[in-house]
């Protein structure tokens, strides 16, 4: 059993940076890929960021691109989400996820933090 915590989110301005966290339980947290997706108000949720379990193997949303970094430190037990150039389109309710593959899928993840608003103004 895996527990993630998000943590990071607020309000910023379009251009500004922002930096997500999600801190996970248990000794195993090596053990999973993780992922970051997002929820906009009236929107289904989308893929962010995944990365592998060692850290190697990364993919991106073509819309963060170039603008978001996934990372993580397993001494930490922790995933994060680098955001730069912040657009007001970016506006969401961040989540974190972990599985056994860094997919796009949200269905192949096992285990859901319990989100953090991210809100870009113009």
């Amino acid at each position: 059993q895996v527990q993630l915590v998000e943590s990071g989110g607020r309000l910023v301005q379009t251009g500004d940076s922002l930096r997500l966290s999600c801190a996970a339980s248990g000794r195993t947290f090596s053990s999973y890929a993780m992922g970051w997706f997002r929820q906009a108000p009236g929107k289904e949720r989308e893929f962010v960021a995944g990365l592998g379990r060692s850290g190697d193997y990364t993919n991106y949303a073509d819309s963060v691109k170039g603008r978001f970094t996934i990372s993580r430190d397993n001494a930490k037990n922790t995933v994060y989400l680098q955001m730069n150039n912040l657009k007001p389109e970016d506006t969401a309710v961040y989540y974190c996820a972990a599985g056994p593959i860094a997919t796009e899928y949200p269905f192949a993840y096992d285990y859901w933090g319990q989100g953090t608003q991210v809100t870009i103004s113009s």
